[in-house]
């Protein structure tokens, strides 16, 4: 069999050295381990790719199989979401003869939400792959992005069109577009409202007085407007001493109530028909004064039991987190140094200790803060009348997160040990360096 024309040689040589150097689209040899995170389920649909003009070849239509995987399935709203567009087989292979060097393509695409919140998600990937023999299959991709979670409910991901670009001779492009979107969903995170922060407070102008005395309470941080019930409190109970305020424009308030019942230990003010810890403040302490007369012959003995404070100590203020390599990312671990909590108000409110943390800035980047997840552990000294309960495991963020706690008693109080296992999520191609972020605790 004779060779070709020169001039057919010449246009086949053409065609293989300026197709092969686009890296049109790729088709993975065998399944691509998705990143760190959530990993969603494989989906195939339909792709329409058109290769550089310059190649000179017609568009070409497959199937691609993808996969979309986040940090966080279950975000508030505010959060920043970690979203992986992995393309596991793309919708061709490489169909010349020509080998392509490593290095040369970079992807970006787009992710498509659905359900309580529509969008798309800019996805971007790194200038990173292996050698491609000619007519040989390209290697899987992944690109990644973030979004704010605006809406709670359940949001849908699915992979949407996407575009590779190569470096190699000359910058071209090869797009491909789903041809019958959107496609199938991949990935389903359900987001949450943020929980408001109760920053009602309240103060009397006297902490004891005589059965049928008044007590002035003042309010602050209110709803503007609001009805506000103040109560007398036995130990969990109210009592049958009751009043209203109404709140000012600014959210204050100060009004009298009077004590006739003995029992009673502190006072509450709330908004709506009943207490309730989110639309409330106190218990603020409060002691109704023995009055009963001294029988003839009798002596009255009396002793007091002075009232404390609340407060928190820590190990230490620094954590080192263990290293991670560059191009593998993963956890990051250490613990937190461990907070002894003092309770000794004596009174009937438990307590909450919260933290967040900021960004981690390094050099030149930083890794988000919804990066880092704890596991809380809390224990309680014998004799304590309050029993320390651990936050959940889960991410802190910059939103925050409840570390420890103990509830409203009828008497609470103690001494604890709150400790946490930190967990600190690096991307994998986060730039080499040093990160820190700041994590603040609060008490209350």
């Amino acid at each position: 069999m004779g060779s070709p024309p020169r001039s057919r040689r010449s246009r086949r040589w053409r065609w293989i050295s300026l197709f092969g150097a686009t890296a049109l689209a790729v088709t993975a040899g065998g399944a691509l381990a998705c990143p760190a995170g959530a990993a969603g389920t494989n989906v195939d649909f339909a792709t329409h790719c058109i290769p550089p003009a310059i190649a000179g070849l017609p568009p070409i239509d497959g199937t691609t199989t993808a996969n979309i995987s986040v940090d966080n399935t279950t975000p508030k709203v505010g959060d920043t979401v970690t979203v992986t567009y992995t393309v596991v087989t793309p919708a061709a292979n490489n169909p010349t003869a020509l080998a392509l060097p490593a290095d040369i393509m970079t992807p970006t695409g787009k992710v498509t939400l659905g359900g309580a919140q529509t969008g798309d998600v800019t996805v971007t990937g790194p200038q990173k792959n292996d050698p491609v023999p000619g007519y040989g299959v390209f290697p899987s991709f992944s690109m990644t992005g973030t979004f704010t979670v605006t809406s709670p409910g359940a949001i849908t991901l699915s992979p949407s069109d996407y575009n590779i670009h190569t470096s190699y001779i000359l910058e071209l492009d090869t797009p491909c577009t789903v041809t019958n979107p959107p496609a199938p969903v991949s990935q389903t995170v359900t987001a949450t409202s943020t929980t408001p922060v109760n920053s009602r407070a309240i103060s009397l102008d006297k902490a004891s007085g005589n059965p049928g005395d008044s007590v002035t309470v003042s309010g602050k941080n209110f709803t503007p407007g609001a009805t506000v019930t103040l109560a007398g409190r036995s130990g969990d109970t109210q009592t049958a001493d009751t009043a209203t305020a109404t709140a000012g424009s600014d959210g204050s308030f100060s009004a009298p109530i009077t004590v006739n019942d003995k029992t009673t230990t502190g006072i509450v003010a709330y908004e709506g028909s009943a207490w309730s810890a989110d639309t409330g403040a106190g218990p603020a302490a409060y002691v109704v004064n023995d009055t009963t007369p001294i029988p003839d012959g009798s002596q009255k003995l009396t002793t007091t039991v002075k009232a404390g404070t609340l407060s928190m100590s820590q190990a230490g203020d620094s954590v080192a987190l263990s290293a991670v390599d560059f191009g593998q990312g993963g956890a990051s671990t250490g613990n937190l140094q461990t907070v002894t909590v003092k309770d000794f108000r004596g009174g009937p409110a438990g307590w909450s200790l919260t933290g967040k943390v900021t960004d981690f800035t390094g050099p030149g980047a930083k890794i988000d803060a919804g990066k880092l997840s704890w596991t809380p552990s809390c224990a309680t000294k014998s004799g304590s009348p309050s029993t320390c309960a651990a936050g959940s495991a889960g991410t802190v963020g910059s939103s925050g997160a409840t570390l420890a706690s103990t509830p409203d008693a009828t008497l609470a109080g103690g001494e604890f040990t709150v400790d946490a296992g930190l967990s600190l999520d690096v991307p994998a191609f986060t730039p080499p360096g040093s990160y820190s972020g700041v994590l603040t605790l609060t008490l209350t």
